[in-house]
């Protein structure tokens, strides 16, 4: 288990270089109830750094089965107004919002994948004003993880429950440079050399993307005044924070008409307390027109059936396979820690903030510029060490961006 040494460094780091809390803003913490310790402490530092305010909305995963197997279907299929009326006020007032989540890849194994879906639709639905404030940047917000021990025997199945755990904390600290000295200092030197990779991608503008792998050959369009974005971000107060802990990608939008071919996962996907894997994806005119999956089959159909934009992609994602997620050997089967492992795509819904202006846009002008809408935002993994990717330039010309999943660019 981690010391209270460890802990008080991962709260800092969450504060400090996550969402960046500043004086008198008030924080939301969402988090486990396995996560009270830790918790607590983030609480007593924001406190400390000043915060007007800390709530918390506590979750818990036997509670959250029980409801899906015994709630009625109209109460899956709804989302309590007071619950969207709370996130939205916070959201208005400006308050940071930090995430600790700790899930149990297998939750909602048996439960019916029309619940899930029903559920999860609702959800889209009711917290889209939310969704806005964070996938613009209008307020500052991020995303950390916590071991459980159905979660670390996933990754661990060969060791006992406790020693599972520790261990996946070892990881967990390892992955966000907790182990490391001065934590806030190594963030702040990985944030800049993904700023290198970042304002190079900006400056070259590459018109498409082709991915080549075994199963996949794709060409992605990229939409005019596309947004490289990566690292730390900047919210719409000028605050700098880092929205995912850990990070190691570059990741813009495509154009929501403009993906053609098919792809192939290379990671599994924990969705909906499922998971979906070894599943490919055919693309023609940025939809997905044909799909398979060895496992989890239903929960990809019902993922793609959520809306018109759940079958076409609104992220794309670059994610060398030298990162020290990948050179870990270890598949985490948690998004967060996966897709940091591995190039990855997004079914669903873009950051506006991808493309030039596109905060300020509306729906409308958003879909003329290839921007997709979504009430859902799914990645998942399509990175190896067999993966090459060509850009197409401006004047038609070729260029190698990855070449056995690595970048074949300078950035100095």
């Amino acid at each position: 288990m981690p010391n209270k040494q460890q802990l008080e460094k991962y709260a800092d780091l969450a504060l400090k270089k996550g969402v960046n809390l500043q004086e008198n803003q008030t924080l939301m913490m969402n988090a486990p109830i396995e996560g009270a310790d830790l918790a607590r402490i983030v609480a007593r530092k924001a406190y400390e750094m000043g915060a007007k305010n800390v709530h918390i909305n506590w979750s818990d995963d036997t509670l959250q089965r029980l409801w899906f197997d015994n709630a009625a279907q109209e109460v899956i299929e709804s989302v309590p107004e007071w619950k969207v009326d709370m996130f939205d006020a916070f959201a208005e007032e400006g308050a940071a919002v930090l995430s600790i989540r700790s899930t149990n890849p297998d939750l909602l194994n048996g439960v019916d994948s029309s619940r899930i879906a029903a559920a999860n639709k609702a959800s889209g639905e009711a917290m889209k004003n939310f969704r806005q404030y964070t996938m613009n940047d209008k307020i500052t917000w991020s995303i950390v993880a916590i071991p459980n021990t159905e979660w670390a025997q996933k990754v661990f199945p060969d060791v006992s429950e406790q020693e599972a755990v520790d261990k996946l904390w070892e990881q967990i600290f390892t992955i966000t440079r907790v182990d490391q000295e001065d934590p806030i200092k190594a963030w702040n030197e990985h944030n800049e050399i993904l700023g290198k990779a970042r304002d190079f991608l900006n400056k070259k503008q590459f018109k498409t993307l082709i991915y080549k792998a075994p199963g996949t050959e794709l060409e992605v369009e990229l939409p005019e005044g596309h947004i490289w974005k990566g690292g730390a971000s900047t919210s719409e107060q000028g605050t700098t924070f880092n929205a995912n802990m850990p990070t190691e990608e570059v990741f813009t939008l495509p154009h929501k008409y403009g993906v053609n071919g098919t792809v192939a996962s290379t990671k599994p996907l924990s969705y909906g307390g499922n998971l979906i894997d070894n599943f490919t994806l055919t693309f023609e005119e940025g939809k997905v027109v044909d799909f398979s999956a060895e496992q989890g089959y239903e929960t990809l159909k019902n993922l793609l059936d959520m809306d018109e934009g759940a079958r076409r992609l609104g992220e794309l994602a670059l994610v060398p396979h030298h990162s020290p997620i990948s050179q870990s050997g270890i598949i985490f089967y948690n998004t967060l820690y996966d897709e940091n492992a591995s190039c990855h795509l997004a079914l669903g819904k873009a950051y506006p903030s991808s493309i030039k202006g596109g905060a300020d846009m509306n729906d409308e002008k958003l879909d003329e510029n290839g921007v997709n809408n979504s009430i859902v935002h799914v990645d998942f993994m399509v990175g190896s060490g067999e993966l090459n990717i060509d850009g197409i330039t401006a004047d038609g010309s070729t260029e190698p961006v990855f070449r056995n999943g690595n970048w074949a660019i300078d950035f100095e």
